[in-house]
Protein backbone atom coordinates (compact mmCIF):
# COMPACT_ATOMS: atom_id res chain seq x y z
CA UNK A 1 0.00 0.00 0.00
CA UNK A 2 2.47 2.67 0.65
CA UNK A 3 4.71 1.96 -3.00
CA UNK A 4 0.80 2.31 -4.37
CA UNK A 5 0.77 5.59 -2.41
CA UNK A 6 4.28 6.31 -3.59
CA UNK A 7 2.92 5.55 -7.28
CA UNK A 8 0.61 8.62 -7.23
CA UNK A 9 2.57 10.67 -4.86
CA UNK A 10 0.69 10.48 -2.30
CA UNK A 11 1.21 10.19 1.84
CA UNK A 12 -0.33 6.79 3.22
CA UNK A 13 -3.24 8.74 4.75
CA UNK A 14 -4.39 10.71 1.14
CA UNK A 15 -4.53 7.36 -0.51
CA UNK A 16 -6.45 5.63 2.09
CA UNK A 17 -8.83 9.00 2.36
CA UNK A 18 -9.18 8.66 -1.25
CA UNK A 19 -10.56 5.58 -1.78
CA UNK A 20 -12.96 5.92 0.81
CA UNK A 21 -11.06 4.29 3.59
CA UNK A 22 -10.92 5.65 7.11
CA UNK A 23 -7.45 5.39 8.73
CA UNK A 24 -6.87 5.59 12.89
CA UNK A 25 -3.67 5.20 14.76
CA UNK A 26 -0.11 5.30 14.49
CA UNK A 27 2.43 2.98 13.39
CA UNK A 28 4.99 1.59 10.85
CA UNK A 29 6.34 -1.24 9.53
CA UNK A 30 7.52 -3.66 10.96
CA UNK A 31 6.83 -3.22 14.08
CA UNK A 32 2.97 -2.70 13.23
CA UNK A 33 0.50 -3.59 10.51
CA UNK A 34 -2.80 -2.01 9.14
CA UNK A 35 -6.00 -4.37 9.92
CA UNK A 36 -8.37 -3.65 7.53
CA UNK A 37 -12.02 -4.25 7.50
CA UNK A 38 -14.02 -6.57 4.99
CA UNK A 39 -15.48 -3.27 3.18
CA UNK A 40 -11.75 -1.90 3.31
CA UNK A 41 -10.71 -4.80 1.62
CA UNK A 42 -12.99 -4.24 -1.52
CA UNK A 43 -12.15 -0.67 -1.83
CA UNK A 44 -8.64 -1.28 -1.72
CA UNK A 45 -8.88 -4.17 -4.53
CA UNK A 46 -11.18 -1.67 -6.43
CA UNK A 47 -8.44 1.02 -6.35
CA UNK A 48 -5.69 -1.81 -7.59
CA UNK A 49 -8.34 -3.09 -10.49
CA UNK A 50 -6.81 -6.80 -8.41
CA UNK A 51 -9.43 -9.06 -7.83
CA UNK A 52 -10.08 -9.78 -4.16
CA UNK A 53 -9.18 -13.19 -4.32
CA UNK A 54 -6.34 -12.45 -5.86
CA UNK A 55 -5.25 -9.80 -3.85
CA UNK A 56 -5.75 -12.46 -1.09
CA UNK A 57 -3.84 -15.25 -2.55
CA UNK A 58 -0.79 -12.30 -3.06
CA UNK A 59 -1.38 -10.89 0.52
CA UNK A 60 -2.46 -13.31 3.22
CA UNK A 61 -2.76 -11.44 5.82
CA UNK A 62 -5.38 -9.20 3.81
CA UNK A 63 -7.86 -11.87 5.27
CA UNK A 64 -10.80 -11.26 8.05
CA UNK A 65 -9.65 -10.51 11.31
CA UNK A 66 -10.56 -8.87 14.63
CA UNK A 67 -12.14 -5.83 12.52
CA UNK A 68 -14.39 -8.24 10.43
CA UNK A 69 -17.17 -7.15 12.42
CA UNK A 70 -17.12 -3.39 11.26
CA UNK A 71 -19.20 -2.70 8.07
CA UNK A 72 -17.61 0.41 7.17
CA UNK A 73 -14.50 0.71 4.91
CA UNK A 74 -11.98 1.13 7.95
CA UNK A 75 -8.25 0.36 8.51
CA UNK A 76 -6.07 0.56 11.99
CA UNK A 77 -2.59 0.29 12.56
CA UNK A 78 -2.16 -2.80 15.13
CA UNK A 79 0.95 -2.90 16.85
CA UNK A 80 2.61 -6.77 16.36
CA UNK A 81 4.81 -8.73 18.76
CA UNK A 82 8.28 -9.69 17.54
CA UNK A 83 7.47 -13.09 16.38
CA UNK A 84 4.49 -11.98 14.54
CA UNK A 85 6.66 -9.32 12.63
CA UNK A 86 7.32 -9.20 8.92
CA UNK A 87 11.09 -9.06 7.57
CA UNK A 88 12.85 -7.73 4.69
CA UNK A 89 12.36 -10.07 1.44
CA UNK A 90 15.09 -10.83 -0.72
CA UNK A 91 16.10 -7.80 -3.06
CA UNK A 92 16.37 -9.28 -6.29
CA UNK A 93 13.69 -11.65 -5.60
CA UNK A 94 11.60 -8.70 -5.30
CA UNK A 95 12.84 -6.76 -8.18
CA UNK A 96 12.11 -9.51 -10.46
CA UNK A 97 8.67 -9.84 -9.01
CA UNK A 98 7.95 -5.97 -9.16
CA UNK A 99 9.21 -6.50 -12.85
CA UNK A 100 12.15 -3.81 -11.14
CA UNK A 101 9.50 -1.04 -9.90
CA UNK A 102 11.17 -1.57 -6.50
CA UNK A 103 13.46 -3.59 -4.31
CA UNK A 104 11.97 -3.37 -1.18
CA UNK A 105 9.17 -5.58 0.31
CA UNK A 106 8.21 -7.40 3.47
CA UNK A 107 7.37 -10.94 3.92
CA UNK A 108 6.11 -13.01 6.89
CA UNK A 109 8.91 -15.26 6.17
CA UNK A 110 8.14 -19.43 7.24
CA UNK A 111 11.32 -21.18 9.25
CA UNK A 112 11.45 -22.95 5.73
CA UNK A 113 12.16 -20.16 4.07
CA UNK A 114 15.03 -18.15 6.14
CA UNK A 115 17.49 -18.05 3.03
CA UNK A 116 16.48 -17.16 -0.27
CA UNK A 117 19.05 -19.96 -2.73
CA UNK A 118 19.26 -18.67 -5.61
CA UNK A 119 20.34 -15.30 -4.47
CA UNK A 120 21.91 -16.60 -0.94
CA UNK A 121 20.38 -13.83 0.97
CA UNK A 122 18.55 -13.69 4.47
CA UNK A 123 16.71 -11.61 6.96
CA UNK A 124 16.93 -13.24 10.17
CA UNK A 125 15.72 -10.85 12.27
CA UNK A 126 12.72 -7.81 12.20
CA UNK A 127 15.01 -4.96 12.90
CA UNK A 128 17.31 -5.45 9.87
CA UNK A 129 16.55 -3.36 7.48
CA UNK A 130 18.37 -5.03 4.50
CA UNK A 131 18.72 -8.86 4.22
CA UNK A 132 22.27 -10.26 4.78
CA UNK A 133 24.42 -11.51 2.05
CA UNK A 134 25.02 -15.23 2.97
CA UNK A 135 27.39 -16.38 0.02
CA UNK A 136 30.05 -16.71 2.63
CA UNK A 137 28.11 -19.72 4.90
CA UNK A 138 27.45 -21.90 1.93
CA UNK A 139 26.05 -24.34 4.72
CA UNK A 140 23.16 -22.38 5.01
CA UNK A 141 22.02 -22.55 1.76
CA UNK A 142 22.43 -26.30 2.10
CA UNK A 143 20.76 -26.76 4.99
CA UNK A 144 17.97 -24.69 3.09
CA UNK A 145 17.02 -27.63 0.81
CA UNK A 146 17.86 -30.69 4.34
CA UNK A 147 14.92 -28.22 5.26
CA UNK A 148 12.56 -29.03 2.48
CA UNK A 149 13.49 -32.34 3.02
CA UNK A 150 12.61 -31.98 6.45
CA UNK A 151 8.71 -31.05 5.80
CA UNK A 152 8.12 -34.27 4.23
CA UNK A 153 8.44 -35.93 7.68
CA UNK A 154 4.86 -36.04 9.74
CA UNK A 155 6.98 -34.61 13.14
CA UNK A 156 8.66 -31.99 11.46
CA UNK A 157 6.95 -28.86 12.64
CA UNK A 158 7.08 -30.57 16.52
CA UNK A 159 11.12 -31.59 15.53
CA UNK A 160 11.72 -27.79 14.05
CA UNK A 161 10.18 -25.76 17.24
CA UNK A 162 12.21 -28.11 19.84
CA UNK A 163 15.64 -28.11 18.36
CA UNK A 164 15.25 -24.24 18.01
CA UNK A 165 14.17 -23.34 21.34
CA UNK A 166 17.23 -26.15 22.28
CA UNK A 167 19.83 -24.54 19.55
CA UNK A 168 18.81 -20.94 20.74
CA UNK A 169 19.68 -22.10 24.26
CA UNK A 170 22.92 -23.35 23.61
CA UNK A 171 23.82 -20.18 21.52
CA UNK A 172 22.68 -17.64 24.40
CA UNK A 173 24.99 -19.67 26.91
CA UNK A 174 27.70 -20.17 24.60
CA UNK A 175 27.11 -24.07 24.88
CA UNK A 176 28.34 -27.04 22.36
CA UNK A 177 28.81 -25.10 19.33
CA UNK A 178 30.39 -21.74 20.30
CA UNK A 179 33.56 -22.02 17.89
CA UNK A 180 31.73 -23.03 15.06
CA UNK A 181 28.93 -20.13 15.65
CA UNK A 182 31.51 -17.33 16.30
CA UNK A 183 33.56 -18.40 13.16
CA UNK A 184 29.73 -18.45 11.15
CA UNK A 185 29.10 -14.81 13.28
CA UNK A 186 32.35 -13.64 11.91
CA UNK A 187 31.88 -14.60 8.11
CA UNK A 188 28.54 -12.82 8.25
CA UNK A 189 29.76 -9.21 9.88
CA UNK A 190 32.91 -9.59 7.11
CA UNK A 191 30.60 -9.75 4.31
CA UNK A 192 28.33 -7.46 5.54
CA UNK A 193 30.08 -4.94 7.12
CA UNK A 194 26.89 -2.38 7.62
CA UNK A 195 26.00 -5.24 10.40
CA UNK A 196 28.39 -3.51 12.71
CA UNK A 197 26.68 0.40 12.46
CA UNK A 198 22.94 -0.95 12.18
CA UNK A 199 22.75 0.42 16.64
CA UNK A 200 19.59 -1.43 17.11
CA UNK A 201 20.81 -4.22 18.51
CA UNK A 202 24.24 -6.35 18.71
CA UNK A 203 25.30 -8.62 15.04
CA UNK A 204 25.52 -11.34 17.36
CA UNK A 205 21.45 -11.12 18.55
CA UNK A 206 20.60 -9.53 14.99
CA UNK A 207 22.10 -13.08 13.57
CA UNK A 208 21.10 -15.32 15.66
CA UNK A 209 18.84 -17.25 13.37
CA UNK A 210 20.92 -17.29 10.59
CA UNK A 211 24.25 -18.52 12.50
CA UNK A 212 22.41 -21.65 14.38
CA UNK A 213 20.40 -22.19 11.35
CA UNK A 214 22.41 -25.24 9.85
CA UNK A 215 22.51 -27.35 13.23
CA UNK A 216 18.65 -25.93 14.11
CA UNK A 217 17.79 -28.05 10.89
CA UNK A 218 20.35 -31.00 11.32
CA UNK A 219 19.00 -31.49 15.10
CA UNK A 220 15.34 -30.93 14.12
CA UNK A 221 15.95 -33.81 11.57
CA UNK A 222 17.97 -36.07 14.19
CA UNK A 223 14.90 -35.56 16.41
CA UNK A 224 11.99 -36.09 13.98
CA UNK A 225 13.37 -39.60 13.44
CA UNK A 226 13.90 -40.86 17.27
CA UNK A 227 11.21 -43.08 18.06
CA UNK A 228 7.75 -41.74 19.96
CA UNK A 229 9.18 -43.03 23.07
CA UNK A 230 11.41 -41.97 26.19
CA UNK A 231 15.06 -43.17 25.60
CA UNK A 232 16.40 -45.74 27.75
CA UNK A 233 19.75 -45.15 26.43
CA UNK A 234 20.23 -41.38 26.94
CA UNK A 235 23.82 -42.08 26.16
CA UNK A 236 23.04 -43.41 22.74
CA UNK A 237 21.01 -40.73 21.69
CA UNK A 238 23.33 -38.06 22.87
CA UNK A 239 26.20 -39.73 21.06
CA UNK A 240 24.14 -40.18 18.04
CA UNK A 241 22.88 -36.88 18.13
CA UNK A 242 26.38 -35.58 18.28
CA UNK A 243 27.46 -37.37 15.15
CA UNK A 244 24.67 -35.63 12.87
CA UNK A 245 25.90 -32.10 14.00
CA UNK A 246 29.95 -33.24 13.53
CA UNK A 247 30.60 -32.99 17.11
CA UNK A 248 33.26 -35.98 18.68
CA UNK A 249 30.60 -35.82 21.94
CA UNK A 250 27.79 -33.86 23.56
CA UNK A 251 28.56 -33.55 27.00
CA UNK A 252 25.25 -32.38 28.64
CA UNK A 253 24.57 -31.87 32.34
CA UNK A 254 20.96 -32.71 34.06
CA UNK A 255 19.61 -29.32 33.38
CA UNK A 256 20.75 -29.37 29.36
CA UNK A 257 17.25 -29.03 27.18
CA UNK A 258 18.31 -31.47 24.99
CA UNK A 259 19.22 -34.26 27.94
CA UNK A 260 15.83 -33.14 29.16
CA UNK A 261 14.15 -33.64 26.05
CA UNK A 262 15.32 -37.01 25.70
CA UNK A 263 14.68 -38.14 29.12
CA UNK A 264 10.76 -37.29 29.40
CA UNK A 265 8.18 -38.65 27.72
CA UNK A 266 7.32 -36.79 24.32
CA UNK A 267 3.92 -37.10 22.46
Amino acid sequence: MQRLATAYRLTLPQLLNGAGITLTGHGTPPTAELHLSPAACHHLAALTRIPLPHLTRALPRLDPNDDAHHTAAATRWKRLEAAQQPVRACTLCTRHRSHGATGTAWVHRPPHRLVCPRHHQATPDPRLTFPLHTRATPETTAAHHAHQRLLRHPRAATAWTTARAITTRWYDHQQHLTHRWHTRLGQLCATNPHLTTTGSASPALLTRDLVIYPENVTLAGALAALPNRPHRDTGKALSLIAQRLGLPRLASNANDPLRVFLTHTRP
